[in-house]
Protein backbone atom coordinates (compact mmCIF):
# COMPACT_ATOMS: atom_id res chain seq x y z
CA UNK A 1 0.00 0.00 0.00
CA UNK A 2 1.03 3.61 -0.42
CA UNK A 3 2.76 5.62 2.33
CA UNK A 4 1.07 8.04 4.71
CA UNK A 5 1.86 11.02 2.48
CA UNK A 6 -0.02 9.54 -0.48
CA UNK A 7 -3.72 9.69 -1.25
CA UNK A 8 -6.04 7.23 0.44
CA UNK A 9 -7.95 4.62 -1.54
CA UNK A 10 -10.80 7.11 -1.90
CA UNK A 11 -8.46 9.79 -3.21
CA UNK A 12 -7.01 8.03 -6.23
CA UNK A 13 -5.78 9.85 -9.28
CA UNK A 14 -8.71 11.05 -11.42
CA UNK A 15 -8.81 9.74 -14.96
CA UNK A 16 -9.89 11.53 -18.13
CA UNK A 17 -10.91 15.15 -18.67
CA UNK A 18 -11.83 15.70 -15.00
CA UNK A 19 -8.23 15.00 -13.90
CA UNK A 20 -6.48 17.82 -12.08
CA UNK A 21 -4.87 20.18 -14.57
CA UNK A 22 -7.36 19.18 -17.27
CA UNK A 23 -10.71 20.84 -16.40
CA UNK A 24 -13.70 19.82 -18.45
CA UNK A 25 -13.96 23.27 -20.01
CA UNK A 26 -10.27 23.55 -20.93
CA UNK A 27 -9.60 24.30 -24.60
CA UNK A 28 -8.04 21.53 -26.64
CA UNK A 29 -7.29 22.72 -30.14
CA UNK A 30 -3.85 21.64 -31.26
CA UNK A 31 -2.58 23.12 -34.48
CA UNK A 32 -4.32 21.55 -37.45
CA UNK A 33 -7.08 19.99 -35.33
CA UNK A 34 -10.57 21.34 -34.56
CA UNK A 35 -11.34 22.37 -30.97
CA UNK A 36 -12.86 19.69 -28.78
CA UNK A 37 -16.60 20.04 -28.19
CA UNK A 38 -17.32 20.22 -24.48
CA UNK A 39 -20.78 19.00 -23.51
CA UNK A 40 -22.88 21.06 -21.13
CA UNK A 41 -24.37 19.48 -18.03
CA UNK A 42 -27.73 19.30 -19.80
CA UNK A 43 -26.20 17.54 -22.79
CA UNK A 44 -24.38 15.11 -20.53
CA UNK A 45 -27.57 14.28 -18.65
CA UNK A 46 -29.57 13.84 -21.85
CA UNK A 47 -26.89 11.99 -23.78
CA UNK A 48 -25.60 8.46 -23.54
CA UNK A 49 -24.39 7.39 -20.11
CA UNK A 50 -20.64 7.18 -19.54
CA UNK A 51 -19.24 3.70 -20.22
CA UNK A 52 -19.00 1.50 -17.15
CA UNK A 53 -15.67 -0.12 -16.36
CA UNK A 54 -15.05 -3.00 -14.04
CA UNK A 55 -12.72 -3.01 -11.08
CA UNK A 56 -9.68 -0.88 -10.48
CA UNK A 57 -7.23 1.05 -12.60
CA UNK A 58 -4.07 0.10 -14.51
CA UNK A 59 -1.73 3.06 -15.03
CA UNK A 60 1.22 2.87 -17.45
CA UNK A 61 3.90 5.21 -16.10
CA UNK A 62 6.89 6.52 -18.07
CA UNK A 63 10.15 6.74 -16.14
CA UNK A 64 13.43 8.61 -16.86
CA UNK A 65 15.76 7.27 -19.55
CA UNK A 66 18.79 8.66 -17.76
CA UNK A 67 18.09 11.93 -16.01
CA UNK A 68 16.11 11.40 -12.80
CA UNK A 69 14.84 14.97 -13.05
CA UNK A 70 12.63 13.92 -15.96
CA UNK A 71 10.19 12.02 -13.74
CA UNK A 72 6.98 14.04 -13.75
CA UNK A 73 4.99 14.98 -10.63
CA UNK A 74 2.03 13.09 -12.07
CA UNK A 75 4.18 9.96 -12.43
CA UNK A 76 5.26 10.25 -8.80
CA UNK A 77 1.66 10.62 -7.65
CA UNK A 78 0.54 7.67 -9.78
CA UNK A 79 3.10 5.41 -8.09
CA UNK A 80 2.37 6.77 -4.61
CA UNK A 81 -1.37 6.28 -4.90
CA UNK A 82 -1.20 2.79 -6.37
CA UNK A 83 -1.76 -0.36 -4.35
CA UNK A 84 1.05 -2.01 -6.29
CA UNK A 85 3.86 -0.93 -8.61
CA UNK A 86 5.00 -3.48 -11.19
CA UNK A 87 8.55 -3.01 -12.46
CA UNK A 88 11.16 -4.87 -14.49
CA UNK A 89 13.81 -4.77 -11.77
CA UNK A 90 12.89 -3.71 -8.24
CA UNK A 91 16.49 -2.61 -7.62
CA UNK A 92 16.31 -0.08 -10.46
CA UNK A 93 12.90 1.25 -9.47
CA UNK A 94 14.06 1.52 -5.85
CA UNK A 95 16.19 4.51 -6.87
CA UNK A 96 13.06 6.39 -7.93
CA UNK A 97 11.26 5.35 -4.76
CA UNK A 98 14.07 6.66 -2.56
CA UNK A 99 14.43 9.89 -4.55
CA UNK A 100 10.72 10.68 -4.36
CA UNK A 101 9.74 9.15 -1.01
CA UNK A 102 7.53 6.44 -2.52
CA UNK A 103 6.78 3.47 -0.27
CA UNK A 104 4.25 1.59 -2.39
CA UNK A 105 4.79 -2.16 -2.52
CA UNK A 106 6.69 -3.15 -5.69
CA UNK A 107 6.86 -6.48 -7.47
CA UNK A 108 8.74 -7.62 -10.59
CA UNK A 109 7.04 -8.07 -13.95
CA UNK A 110 9.39 -9.03 -16.76
CA UNK A 111 9.54 -11.12 -19.90
CA UNK A 112 10.19 -14.32 -17.93
CA UNK A 113 7.20 -14.11 -15.59
CA UNK A 114 4.62 -11.89 -17.29
CA UNK A 115 2.60 -14.70 -18.86
CA UNK A 116 2.28 -16.51 -15.52
CA UNK A 117 1.48 -13.38 -13.51
CA UNK A 118 -1.20 -11.84 -15.71
CA UNK A 119 -4.21 -13.87 -14.46
CA UNK A 120 -3.51 -13.01 -10.81
CA UNK A 121 -2.96 -9.34 -11.62
CA UNK A 122 -6.24 -9.18 -13.53
CA UNK A 123 -8.00 -10.66 -10.48
CA UNK A 124 -6.52 -7.91 -8.32
CA UNK A 125 -7.64 -5.23 -10.75
CA UNK A 126 -11.13 -6.68 -10.94
CA UNK A 127 -11.22 -6.60 -7.14
CA UNK A 128 -10.72 -2.84 -7.29
CA UNK A 129 -6.98 -2.40 -6.81
CA UNK A 130 -4.96 0.26 -8.60
CA UNK A 131 -1.75 -0.94 -10.22
CA UNK A 132 1.02 1.17 -11.76
CA UNK A 133 3.26 -0.42 -14.39
CA UNK A 134 6.74 1.00 -15.00
CA UNK A 135 9.81 -0.15 -16.90
CA UNK A 136 13.45 0.39 -15.96
CA UNK A 137 13.58 3.35 -18.34
CA UNK A 138 11.12 5.02 -20.69
CA UNK A 139 7.57 4.05 -21.58
CA UNK A 140 6.28 0.60 -20.61
CA UNK A 141 5.58 -1.88 -23.44
CA UNK A 142 7.98 -0.19 -25.92
CA UNK A 143 10.80 -2.77 -26.03
CA UNK A 144 9.71 -3.60 -22.47
CA UNK A 145 7.21 -5.95 -20.78
CA UNK A 146 3.56 -5.14 -20.25
CA UNK A 147 1.74 -5.89 -23.50
CA UNK A 148 0.17 -9.13 -22.24
CA UNK A 149 -1.10 -7.40 -19.11
CA UNK A 150 -2.56 -4.48 -21.06
CA UNK A 151 -4.22 -6.79 -23.56
CA UNK A 152 -5.75 -8.87 -20.78
CA UNK A 153 -6.94 -5.74 -18.96
CA UNK A 154 -8.64 -4.50 -22.12
CA UNK A 155 -10.34 -7.86 -22.58
CA UNK A 156 -11.55 -7.68 -18.95
CA UNK A 157 -12.91 -4.14 -19.49
CA UNK A 158 -10.57 -2.70 -16.86
CA UNK A 159 -9.83 1.02 -17.03
CA UNK A 160 -6.34 1.80 -18.35
CA UNK A 161 -4.59 5.15 -18.45
CA UNK A 162 -1.04 6.32 -19.15
CA UNK A 163 1.30 8.91 -17.72
CA UNK A 164 3.48 9.90 -20.72
CA UNK A 165 7.09 10.88 -20.40
CA UNK A 166 10.66 10.13 -21.57
CA UNK A 167 11.21 7.91 -24.59
CA UNK A 168 14.62 7.14 -26.11
CA UNK A 169 13.36 6.50 -29.64
CA UNK A 170 11.54 9.83 -29.90
CA UNK A 171 14.34 11.74 -28.18
CA UNK A 172 16.86 10.28 -30.61
CA UNK A 173 14.56 11.07 -33.53
CA UNK A 174 14.19 14.77 -32.74
CA UNK A 175 17.95 15.10 -32.16
CA UNK A 176 18.95 13.17 -35.27
CA UNK A 177 18.31 15.71 -38.00
CA UNK A 178 16.62 12.95 -40.03
CA UNK A 179 13.05 13.40 -41.35
CA UNK A 180 10.83 13.05 -38.26
CA UNK A 181 7.77 11.65 -39.96
CA UNK A 182 6.85 9.13 -40.89
CA UNK A 183 9.08 6.99 -38.70
CA UNK A 184 9.09 3.31 -37.83
CA UNK A 185 10.31 2.14 -34.43
CA UNK A 186 11.51 -1.44 -34.75
CA UNK A 187 12.79 -2.08 -31.21
CA UNK A 188 15.85 -4.28 -30.69
CA UNK A 189 17.29 -6.10 -33.69
CA UNK A 190 17.93 -9.85 -33.32
CA UNK A 191 21.22 -10.51 -31.49
CA UNK A 192 22.71 -12.87 -34.10
CA UNK A 193 23.95 -11.53 -37.42
CA UNK A 194 22.10 -13.98 -39.68
CA UNK A 195 18.71 -13.32 -38.09
CA UNK A 196 19.49 -9.62 -37.90
CA UNK A 197 20.22 -9.38 -41.62
CA UNK A 198 17.06 -11.32 -42.37
CA UNK A 199 15.02 -8.79 -40.42
CA UNK A 200 16.81 -5.92 -42.18
CA UNK A 201 16.17 -7.54 -45.55
CA UNK A 202 12.45 -7.72 -44.79
CA UNK A 203 12.39 -4.00 -43.99
CA UNK A 204 14.39 -3.09 -47.08
CA UNK A 205 12.02 -5.12 -49.24
CA UNK A 206 9.18 -3.07 -47.76
CA UNK A 207 11.10 0.08 -48.66
CA UNK A 208 11.45 -1.01 -52.25
CA UNK A 209 7.71 -1.66 -52.24
CA UNK A 210 7.01 1.90 -51.12
CA UNK A 211 7.85 2.32 -47.42
CA UNK A 212 9.61 5.65 -46.91
CA UNK A 213 10.33 6.32 -43.25
CA UNK A 214 13.12 6.97 -40.80
CA UNK A 215 13.86 3.62 -39.13
CA UNK A 216 14.74 3.38 -35.44
CA UNK A 217 16.27 0.60 -33.34
CA UNK A 218 17.71 0.14 -29.88
CA UNK A 219 21.00 -1.74 -29.61
CA UNK A 220 23.39 -3.00 -26.96
CA UNK A 221 26.87 -1.38 -26.93
CA UNK A 222 28.78 -4.61 -27.54
CA UNK A 223 26.76 -5.36 -30.71
CA UNK A 224 26.73 -1.84 -32.18
CA UNK A 225 29.64 -2.12 -34.64
CA UNK A 226 28.42 -5.46 -35.99
CA UNK A 227 24.86 -4.15 -36.30
CA UNK A 228 26.03 -1.10 -38.26
CA UNK A 229 27.97 -3.37 -40.63
CA UNK A 230 24.87 -5.49 -41.18
CA UNK A 231 22.76 -2.39 -41.77
CA UNK A 232 25.24 -1.20 -44.38
CA UNK A 233 25.22 -4.57 -46.10
CA UNK A 234 21.44 -4.55 -46.50
CA UNK A 235 20.48 -0.88 -46.72
CA UNK A 236 23.62 0.44 -48.42
CA UNK A 237 26.81 1.81 -46.91
CA UNK A 238 26.00 5.40 -47.95
CA UNK A 239 22.67 5.50 -46.11
CA UNK A 240 22.55 8.48 -43.70
CA UNK A 241 22.46 7.32 -40.10
CA UNK A 242 22.70 8.52 -36.51
CA UNK A 243 23.88 6.79 -33.35
CA UNK A 244 22.33 8.48 -30.30
CA UNK A 245 23.56 7.43 -26.88
CA UNK A 246 23.47 8.47 -23.23
CA UNK A 247 20.35 10.50 -24.00
CA UNK A 248 19.40 13.05 -21.30
CA UNK A 249 22.66 12.30 -19.45
CA UNK A 250 25.82 14.36 -19.04
CA UNK A 251 27.62 12.77 -22.00
CA UNK A 252 24.65 12.76 -24.37
CA UNK A 253 25.75 12.33 -27.98
CA UNK A 254 24.18 12.09 -31.42
CA UNK A 255 26.86 11.00 -33.89
CA UNK A 256 25.85 11.50 -37.51
CA UNK A 257 27.29 10.05 -40.71
CA UNK A 258 26.79 7.23 -43.19
CA UNK A 259 26.41 3.64 -42.13
CA UNK A 260 29.92 3.01 -43.46
CA UNK A 261 31.59 5.82 -41.52
CA UNK A 262 29.72 5.01 -38.33
CA UNK A 263 30.54 1.30 -38.61
CA UNK A 264 34.23 2.14 -39.04
CA UNK A 265 34.17 4.55 -36.11
CA UNK A 266 32.56 2.14 -33.67
CA UNK A 267 34.78 -0.71 -34.82
CA UNK A 268 37.64 1.33 -33.34
CA UNK A 269 35.77 3.09 -30.52
CA UNK A 270 33.93 1.22 -27.79
CA UNK A 271 30.37 2.45 -27.35
CA UNK A 272 28.92 2.99 -23.90
CA UNK A 273 25.47 3.56 -22.49
CA UNK A 274 21.99 3.02 -23.88
CA UNK A 275 22.04 3.30 -27.67
CA UNK A 276 19.46 4.27 -30.29
CA UNK A 277 20.28 3.78 -33.98
CA UNK A 278 18.43 5.64 -36.73
CA UNK A 279 18.71 5.56 -40.53
CA UNK A 280 17.13 7.99 -42.96
CA UNK A 281 14.36 7.13 -45.44
CA UNK A 282 15.10 5.09 -48.53
CA UNK A 283 15.82 7.11 -51.66
CA UNK A 284 15.69 5.40 -55.03
CA UNK A 285 18.61 6.18 -57.32
CA UNK A 286 19.69 5.29 -60.81
CA UNK A 287 22.48 3.11 -59.43
CA UNK A 288 20.36 0.10 -58.51
CA UNK A 289 22.50 -2.31 -60.52
CA UNK A 290 25.70 -1.09 -58.88
CA UNK A 291 24.05 -1.22 -55.46
CA UNK A 292 22.91 -4.78 -56.09
CA UNK A 293 26.44 -5.82 -57.05
CA UNK A 294 27.88 -4.17 -53.93
CA UNK A 295 25.37 -5.97 -51.75
CA UNK A 296 26.18 -9.27 -53.41
CA UNK A 297 29.93 -8.74 -53.07
CA UNK A 298 29.54 -8.01 -49.38
CA UNK A 299 27.27 -11.00 -48.80
CA UNK A 300 29.51 -13.35 -50.81
CA UNK A 301 32.45 -12.47 -48.59
CA UNK A 302 30.88 -14.34 -45.68
CA UNK A 303 28.20 -16.61 -47.16
CA UNK A 304 27.66 -19.22 -49.83
CA UNK A 305 26.41 -18.16 -53.25
CA UNK A 306 22.98 -19.60 -52.49
CA UNK A 307 22.63 -17.87 -49.11
CA UNK A 308 24.04 -14.57 -50.36
CA UNK A 309 21.67 -14.54 -53.33
CA UNK A 310 18.67 -15.38 -51.14
CA UNK A 311 19.47 -12.58 -48.69
CA UNK A 312 20.03 -9.93 -51.35
CA UNK A 313 16.98 -11.05 -53.33
CA UNK A 314 14.78 -10.67 -50.27
CA UNK A 315 16.22 -7.25 -49.44
CA UNK A 316 15.56 -5.96 -52.93
CA UNK A 317 12.30 -7.70 -53.71
CA UNK A 318 13.83 -9.52 -56.68
CA UNK A 319 13.44 -13.11 -57.91
CA UNK A 320 15.98 -15.45 -56.30
CA UNK A 321 16.90 -16.98 -59.66
CA UNK A 322 17.79 -13.57 -61.10
CA UNK A 323 19.99 -12.61 -58.17
CA UNK A 324 21.55 -16.08 -58.01
CA UNK A 325 22.50 -15.81 -61.68
CA UNK A 326 24.11 -12.43 -61.05
CA UNK A 327 25.97 -13.85 -58.05
CA UNK A 328 27.39 -16.61 -60.24
CA UNK A 329 28.50 -13.97 -62.76
CA UNK A 330 30.28 -12.01 -60.05
CA UNK A 331 31.95 -15.17 -58.76
CA UNK A 332 33.12 -15.99 -62.29
CA UNK A 333 34.46 -12.47 -62.75
CA UNK A 334 36.28 -12.69 -59.43
CA UNK A 335 37.80 -16.04 -60.41
CA UNK A 336 38.87 -14.67 -63.80
CA UNK A 337 40.60 -11.71 -62.18
CA UNK A 338 42.58 -13.99 -59.89
CA UNK A 339 43.76 -16.29 -62.71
Amino acid sequence: MSDSSSASSSERLPVGPQAEGYPDDAPSHSEGMPPRHVRSDEEADAGEPAPLHKGGLLTLVATPIGNLGDLSPRAVQAMRSADLVLCEDTRVTARLFIEHNISTHAEPLHEHNERQRVPGLIDRLLAGQQIALVSDAGMPLLSDPGYRLVRAAIDADITITAVPGPNAALTGLVLSGLPPHPFLFVGFAPPRSTARKESFATLHAAERAGLKATLIWHEAPHRLAEMLNDLGEIFGEDRPAVVARELTKRFEEAKRGTLSTLASFYAETAARGEITVLIGPFEKTGQDADTLDKQLETALASQSVKDAAALVAKANGLPKKTVYARALELMAMRQKNTD
